[in-house]
């Protein structure tokens, strides 16, 4: 039985309409938009103390171990010192208790000292460790917040502020540099709940960056173990009051120079969420 033109056209508007609402069952792509995002590491000071010199300058790029600010140690020097004394006077008197115990044992062998001599013998010679190992304690403790006045690059960065200038007291606890990661940039998307399941850590994902050449090539990182509702402009109207999980993903070839903070746009392959 043939067909009339308008069955025909009738048939291919069915046949788009199931096409474009997936009537096979696959997934479409899913494109997210968030932002880039570096790890920010804050540098600051255990003791309010005076600055007396800043190595570093904004934008410059240091490795872990670098020294970032140096503050005055005077104080912290001369507690290290006492403590160093305190030490040596303590291992002295181990010493003696040492020997006056080994001492009186031979004469508690012999007979000669009764059983309370050599019983104190022992008190005293353990006393004499304990504080020796106190003194060692202290003066282990002295030279960590002695360290401490100079402050260093935790991991490899740029730096990104540098609050007080030198000469200024900084307060106990106070930031004395902001450094932005060198580690790999990443982007934070939300993920709606009924796609979540299907994109575990791992997973592959291209990246565009407004502005910048793309895409990007990034894999899922991190995934939140509890929702949220959707945030102002994560998805589109009709996720929005949608169960999601915000998610990280690591870009693996992104340029040193990103910045943290720009629109970025994430898409996952359908043939990805598929296996």
């Amino acid at each position: 039985m043939s067909s009339s033109p308008k069955q025909h056209a009738s048939w291919i508007l069915a046949l788009c309409a199931a096409v474009a609402l997936g009537c096979d069952g696959r997934e479409e792509n899913l494109e997210l938009v968030g932002t880039s995002e570096r790890s920010i590491v804050e540098v600051a000071s255990a003791s309010s103390e005076q600055i007396l010199a800043i190595e570093v300058q904004p934008g410059e790029a240091v490795e872990a171990g670098a020294v970032l600010v140096r503050l005055d140690s005077t104080f912290a020097a001369a507690d290290e010192a006492r403590a160093a004394a305190e030490l040596a006077a303590a291992r002295t008197v181990v010493a003696t208790a040492l020997q006056d115990h080994a001492r009186m044992v031979e004469l508690c062998e012999n007979g000669v000292a009764s059983d309370q001599q050599c019983e104190r013998a022992v008190l005293e010679r353990d006393e004499a460790i304990a504080r020796r190992d106190a003194a060692e304690a202290n003066l282990a403790a002295a030279a960590k917040r002695r360290s401490d006045h100079t402050l260093v690059a935790p991991v490899a960065a740029v730096v990104d502020q540098l609050p007080f200038d030198e000469g200024e007291r900084v307060p106990a606890g106070g930031v004395v540099a902001v450094l932005v990661s060198r580690e790999a940039p990443w982007v934070r998307v939300w993920v709606p709940e009924r796609r979540a399941a299907r994109l575990p850590p791992g997973t592959p994902a291209q990246v565009r960056i407004d502005g910048l050449d793309g895409p990007f090539r990034g894999h899922i990182t991190e995934v939140a173990r509890e929702p949220e509702f959707t945030p102002h402009y994560a998805l589109t109207e009709r996720e929005r009051m949608h169960l999601v999980y915000e998610t990280r993903i690591r870009l693996d070839d992104a340029p040193d120079s990103l910045r943290a903070g720009l629109p970025a746009t994430v898409t996952f392959p359908s043939s990805e969420m598929e296996r």
